[in-house]
């Protein structure tokens, strides 16, 4: 673990996690699926924002992750730089459902860089149990070009939950060997998800992979 990260009375490690992209991906329902961060919430005014302390039990310990919530600030045209200071981790959000919250993955990207230098960053592609997807597997390109995580989650289901915090968890202790020990507390689904459909759409996404990039995002929405 690092030197800078900061500590509980209980010797845990702690991580600040900042929780970027549009209004209504999804982020504050992904956040409150884990009931530690639902119960234990507190209100940071002076920024807006909820954070929500998440614990995971590994084969190395107890981590823990305080999730970073906009509490919509984000609709009011971006974030204040306070949200992204000390951030040592992040997700960026997106929905499968709206094209344009993926078209603004790159402004998200951009705005936590210029804060949060080279921070292992993960992006996630929510709502995947919705059936009318949008934005499919192949044209999720642009982790390929920043070299960032991607993961298909959802939120409402469950689906795919530990795996971004498993990811960085990992990128964090600088140890491929970390894993999870127990399943996270996670509150009940509250939608099932098309497993074959979503399998399928996961071997695109692993097809995807192997092709060369294209030149612009847009294309792919053409």
């Amino acid at each position: 673990m690092n030197q800078t990260q900061a500590t509980t009375h209980q010797d845990t490690p702690c991580f600040k996690l900042v929780i970027v992209g549009d209004g209504g991906t999804g982020k504050t329902t992904f956040v409150k699926r884990h009931l530690t961060g639902e119960f234990e919430k507190r209100y940071e005014p002076t920024i807006g924002v909820e954070v929500h302390p998440l614990d995971f039990f590994t084969n190395y310990g107890k981590i823990r992750f305080n999730c970073w919530d906009t509490a919509g600030q984000e609709k009011f045209g971006g974030l204040r730089d306070g949200y992204y200071i000390h951030g040592q981790c992040a997700i960026i959000m997106f929905d499968v459902t709206a094209r344009l919250t993926y078209k603004n993955v790159p402004t998200w990207h951009r705005d936590l860089c210029r804060v949060c230098d080279n921070i292992p960053i993960v992006l996630c592609g929510n709502k995947v149990d919705v059936k009318n997807r949008q934005v499919k597997a192949k044209q999720v390109t642009f982790h390929r070009k920043k070299n960032l995580q991607y993961y298909e989650i959802s939120a409402k289901s469950n689906y795919n939950f530990e795996k971004p915090f498993l990811y960085l968890a990992r990128k964090l202790a600088g140890n491929v060997d970390l894993r999870f020990v127990e399943s996270p507390a996670l509150a009940p689904p509250e939608v099932q998800i098309d497993m074959a459909a979503q399998a399928q759409h996961e071997s695109e996404l692993e097809k995807a992979a192997a092709q060369p990039l294209p030149d612009e995002d847009d294309e792919i929405f053409d």
